[in-house]
């Protein structure tokens, strides 16, 4: 089977590729340039790519042509402008990445005959978000105060709107997920990557908000869950629907807990101070109901929240001392794909 992942030089992109090529399949990329550092280029993912092109999905003649050219079976739709204090700081490129290259991408599936599914990835902060305790259920309101969430809640329903309104005959579906973890992030203003770059040069960590709660989840947990959606799309089930893949309640912790318990595992005299900084609107507790994706695919988390915690800091203290970036992501896909019921 042939997969096109957009963004897949972005931090779940490159691990989803690895995922993908993992368990056989030929995988195409859609993207920017990665970010200095990123684990695309450090674990050279270029080299398990069929096609490995750069191209703004801004920019629809140039996404159609490549997306007619690369001729995928599966488009995994990860491309976005991911981050809320950046869309604070631009907020015509996250709508017109968020929003119009959503379009764009979902215009040049329709165009391509080889696509036999699509799942369109937006988020958790989809949904208007009003502190409820419990998780949010797919069929609640969306809405968003941030540019960001604002205008992934944009992209849902314009993909909501593609289902029901343009005729499109490839099956179709919406995966929502939130907070990810893992080795080789490099996203600036992700509490992990905070901790990781501090920790490493022997610096205490700033907090922003120690007492937010936010889900936690290793990012592998989270890509199983599209490719569950892409498996039951394959198979003509569950077309048209969309889907949380959001942790247990046991992983919706502080952040202040979570620096707490990486600086343990970390070690060598981490430490964790205050930020009293200015500070941009951030949405509280927001957390997901995924019931529906256990009842309708099976999915569930295979990591437990210290695990993925360990999991991380694994990965960075191994590739800081010196082993291959690629051999050391490689060795935690195939960990988890045995974990996850997904042999190689």
């Amino acid at each position: 089977m042939h997969y096109l992942v957009t963004g897949h030089t972005g931090f779940k992109g490159a691990w989803l590729t690895l995922m993908l090529t993992e368990q056989g399949h030929t995988v195409s990329g859609l993207s920017l340039d990665p970010a200095p550092g990123a684990v695309y280029e450090r674990a050279r993912l270029g080299e398990a790519l069929r096609d490995d092109l750069r191209v703004d999905i801004r920019d629809a003649a140039a996404t159609a042509d490549a997306i007619r050219a690369i001729a995928p079976d599966v488009v995994l739709h990860l491309a976005a402008q991911p981050l809320v204090r950046e869309s604070y700081r631009d907020p015509r490129t996250t709508w017109e990445t968020n929003v119009m290259g959503t379009l764009h991408v979902l215009q040049a599936v329709q165009s391509t005959p080889s696509v036999q599914a699509q799942v369109i990835v937006t988020t958790d902060k989809v949904y208007k978000n009003v502190d409820q305790i419990w998780g949010y259920r797919e069929g609640e309101p969306l809405g968003g105060v941030d540019p960001y969430s604002a205008s992934k809640a944009a992209a849902d329903l314009l993909t909501q709107s593609w289902i029901q309104s343009s005729g499109s005959a490839v099956p179709t579906g919406i995966a929502r997920a939130g907070n990810v973890i893992g080795g080789g992030d490099v996203c600036p203003e992700r509490l992990m990557v905070d901790l990781v770059a501090a920790f490493s040069a022997g610096e205490p960590v700033r907090l922003r908000y120690p007492d937010a709660v936010r889900p936690w989840q290793h990012v592998l947990d989270c890509l199983h869950g599209y490719l569950l959606l892409a498996d039951a799309l394959l198979d003509g089930r569950l077309a048209g629907e969309a889907f949380n893949f959001g942790p247990g309640t046991e992983s919706f912790v502080r952040v202040g807990d979570i620096a707490t318990s990486v600086a343990a595992l970390w070690g060598r005299d981490a430490t964790v101070e205050l930020d009293e900084g200015p500070k941009v609107h951030e949405a509280g507790l927001l957390a997901l109901d995924s019931r529906k994706a256990a009842l309708a695919l099976g999915w569930h988390d295979a990591l437990r929240l210290p695990d993925a915690l360990a999991w991380t800091v694994e990965w960075a203290q191994k590739v800081g001392a010196g082993t291959d970036p690629r051999t050391q992501t490689v060795a935690q896909v195939r960990e988890y794909l045995e974990l996850a019921g997904r042999p190689a």
